[in-house]
């Protein structure tokens, strides 16, 4: 089944929604923050939440950060890449493939892709395309980075 992802609205029935995710996800996927800091009346901001809703109901969710080339420590060239944050699908919908789908969707806007997988998510990560980093003390400061290289991208040495 093709699943709709949607960039979600920065407002307060979102974070209503969010509060949904909060209720069974972990502490560290919590979302609620993020959305509280970015509750802006503007309507020129861009979210960087994105969802799936089935039956009028998010019941999938990510953040996807676009950072600059002047940060990239991952890739070669140094290129704007997303960090690819909080990804959480609520219980009862897991195992259909709603998290891949929000995958797949970051991964068709063609830049390179940063994640910090959580522990024991590494097949699902591996399934898709991505690739753990070497481990940098520096770079990565207690994180588990994977990440996904377009065409023409490789790592930093």
């Amino acid at each position: 089944m093709a699943y709709k992802v949607e960039r979600l609205q920065i407002n307060y029935k979102t974070l209503e929604e969010f509060q949904k995710f909060r209720e069974f996800g972990l502490p560290e996927l919590s979302m609620l923050e993020d959305l509280q800091d970015n509750l802006v009346e503007n309507d020129n901001y861009s979210s960087p939440f994105y969802g799936i809703y089935l039956q009028e109901q998010l019941v999938a969710r990510m953040s996807l950060y676009e950072v600059d080339a002047k940060y990239d420590r991952y890739f070669s060239p140094p290129q704007t890449f997303y960090e690819l944050w909080k990804l959480e699908v609520l219980p009862e919908y897991r195992g259909q493939g709603l998290g891949k789908a929000l995958v797949l969707f970051a991964l068709s806007l063609g830049h390179p892709i940063k994640t910090n997988a959580r522990r024991r998510s590494d097949p699902f990560w591996d399934q898709i395309g991505f690739v753990p980093c070497k481990y940098n003390p520096v770079r990565d400061r207690g994180e588990s980075p994977y990440v996904w290289l377009p065409e023409g991208t490789t790592l930093q040495e």
